[in-house]
């Protein structure tokens, strides 16, 4: 790492972590505009090359766990709803009532549902406040190491 970082440097390593939160207004953005900015620049000096890696290299975790809590949330939903409601059952006798079927199903299965829906809060704001204290480190001169990150791009 340089021992002297200049302001330059320091912005363009705070707008690669800020960028990622492009992903609310274009489809990946998370992992386009960081890649171009990093990739262009990466040459330039060793704390904005950090910085690109370690930004993507965080994006690219945050798909692999969304993807794995879809993974198991998917099929568990499926399985409760058909359990809560006796849908093969609406089918059979071609009735048009919902009735729950087992109230202690009921209590379980929504635990588990909330179990779920707070691991995807929990990685909503692990990506805000870690992109967030990101940026402040870069543009104080600092690497920022990303938790939970794992290193795709060294």
């Amino acid at each position: 790492m340089e021992s002297s970082v200049n302001q330059h440097q320091q912005n363009l390593g705070a707008i690669i972590h800020l960028s990622t939160f492009s992903k609310y207004f274009i489809p990946f953005g998370n992992f386009i505009l960081p890649l171009v900015l990093w990739s262009s620049n990466k040459k330039e000096s060793a704390f904005i090359d950090e910085n690109g890696k370690n930004a993507i290299n965080f994006q690219i975790s945050l798909l692999l766990y969304s993807i794995a809590l879809g993974i198991i949330s998917v099929p568990l939903f499926f399985h409760f709803s058909f359990d809560i409601f006796n849908v093969f059952d609406l089918a059979e006798h071609n009735t048009h009532e919902f009735k729950v079927a087992n109230w202690r199903d009921v209590r379980g299965n929504f635990l588990l549902i909330l179990v779920v829906l707070l691991f995807s809060l929990g990685l909503f704001l692990l990506d805000i406040f870690s992109t967030v204290m990101a940026t402040i480190k870069a543009n104080k001169g600092e690497v920022y190491n990303y938790r939970f990150a794992i290193n795709f791009i060294k």
